[in-house]
């Protein structure tokens, strides 16, 4: 990307710096993002302060594996290596940045690795490293929070809004992926079919059934919660879906109600202000800077978020075999042309004219084999997952193969929760139930 000088900032000049984003094919990355939930063997939570808690899982892995810590005040709340990072959700889940890469072998590679590098540090202590989108045994509010000044923000602001926003922040887990695109066309192309592809992502890797040690009736608990978090900054926009451009997306953005701001190392609350109005009229005697836009853009939570790259938000936690598969399942599709124009169609079939929404609540409740349109899930995610092979198969072939466990899973039509629901039925207490789905 060609350095942009730091322009005054203005709406016009967000929407120009968007246009300075794209890259040539032959520079498309595709990065990685995993997130992991740390209990006891009982169930438990792990508290950031325990002994050896999550303060202590991030030293040793700095300490053992070459990181470097990231420091708010006295407390380690990151992890960097070259181009990746380490970092913490709100309660305690630890998550993997991955560095973008060409391959999509260099990208498993360093998840494994990753995972191995917790693996090891774990070996011997009380700490359980689990696969689920949401803890299983510890209530929400037992859960500790992270000391980290963001989200004590976020805490008061979320919780004043959301029913289950607290659930989102301190209980979820997800798997996420980057994607570059070339141009604002290409972005419209690929927002707008995974926007409505949403669902079908939802379904395939719904894995969060359990909530304080009782089936929820969910079987992405993590989907549901998080549409009951902010409506104002989840979901995705309507119109963007069938019409994206970046001046659409700056002006969404802009209307985002802010939850915080930073001076220096402290974290302000903004309460609501948007940042249209922070730009027109400053915010307690300050105008905002280009590194307050980039700021603003994290706290934005849609199922598919456009900033350098274009993010993939939609999907619990699931075991890393899976999740890479899953990413190799969004690079066929993104990455291919046939493949999007096919993807495209099929997202505008399996839309037909619906609210997304209403789509989204069946895929939570449900997964595969819920039903829309006279067909179950598992029939659109086939298909789905077909048209994501034929295009790994014509730009990717030797990475064709790291699609085989999503295609295992659709063709056997149960999505990962529903497993995980039967292991619970067969185990009398926690310790019993996380060995059997420890990553």
């Amino acid at each position: 990307m060609t350095p942009v000088p730091d322009l005054p900032l203005t709406r016009d000049a967000l929407v120009a710096r968007f246009h300075t984003y794209g890259a040539p094919r032959e520079r498309w990355r595709i990065g990685g993002e995993f997130e992991r939930i740390l209990l006891r063997h009982d169930g438990r939570a792990v508290g950031y302060d325990d002994p050896d808690g999550i303060r202590w899982v991030l030293e040793q892995l700095a300490q053992r594996f070459g990181w470097t810590p990231v420091l708010e005040g006295r407390n380690t709340i990151a992890l960097q290596r070259a181009q990746a990072s380490t970092t913490l959700e709100p309660g305690g889940q630890v998550e993997l940045s991955g560095t973008p890469f060409a391959s999509l072998h260099q990208l498993a590679e360093e998840a494994l690795s990753s995972l191995g590098e917790l693996r090891a540090l774990l070996q011997g202590h009380d700490i359980a490293l689990v696969a689920l989108g949401l803890t299983p045994y510890t209530p929400i509010d037992e859960i500790p929070w992270v000391p980290k000044g963001r989200y004590r923000v976020m805490r008061r602001y979320l919780g004043a809004i959301g029913p289950l926003a607290h659930t989102m922040m301190k209980g979820t887990s997800s798997f996420q992926a980057n994607f570059d695109y070339s141009d604002e066309a290409d972005c419209a192309a690929k927002v707008g079919a995974m926007s409505l592809l949403g669902p079908i992502t939802t379904a395939i890797f719904a894995n969060s059934p359990l909530e304080a040690g009782r089936k929820t009736g969910w079987l992405s608990t993590r989907g549901h919660a998080w549409t009951q978090t902010d409506p104002a900054r989840t979901g995705f926009p309507g119109p963007l879906r069938e019409g994206y451009t970046h001046a659409r997306w700056v002006d969404a953005l802009l209307d985002v109600p802010m939850m915080f701001y930073r001076r220096g190392d402290a974290w302000a609350e903004a309460n609501g202000v948007t940042f249209r109005a922070w730009m027109e009229r400053g915010l307690d005697g300050v105008l905002p800077s280009w590194a307050d836009w980039e700021l603003h853009q994290t706290s934005v939570f849609p199922e598919v978020r456009v900033k350098r790259t274009i993010e993939i938000r939609g999907a619990d936690a699931c075991p890393t075999h899976l999740a890479i598969s899953g990413i190799a399942m969004w690079t066929g599709l993104m990455y291919d042309d046939v493949a999007l124009d096919e993807a495209t169609a099929l997202a505008r079939e399996f839309a037909g004219g619906a609210d997304p929404a209403s789509h989204q609540l069946i895929a939570c409740r449900s997964g595969l084999q819920g039903e829309v349109a006279g067909r179950t899930f598992a029939d659109w995610a086939r298909d789905l997952v077909a048209i994501a092979g034929r295009g790994l198969a014509r730009s990717r072939p030797c990475e064709r193969a790291l699609l085989e466990p999503v295609e295992a899973l659709v063709a056997h039509g149960e999505s990962p929760g529903v497993a995980v629901q039967r292991i619970f039925d067969e185990c009398s207490d926690a310790r019993t139930f996380l060995r059997r789905v420890l990553y």
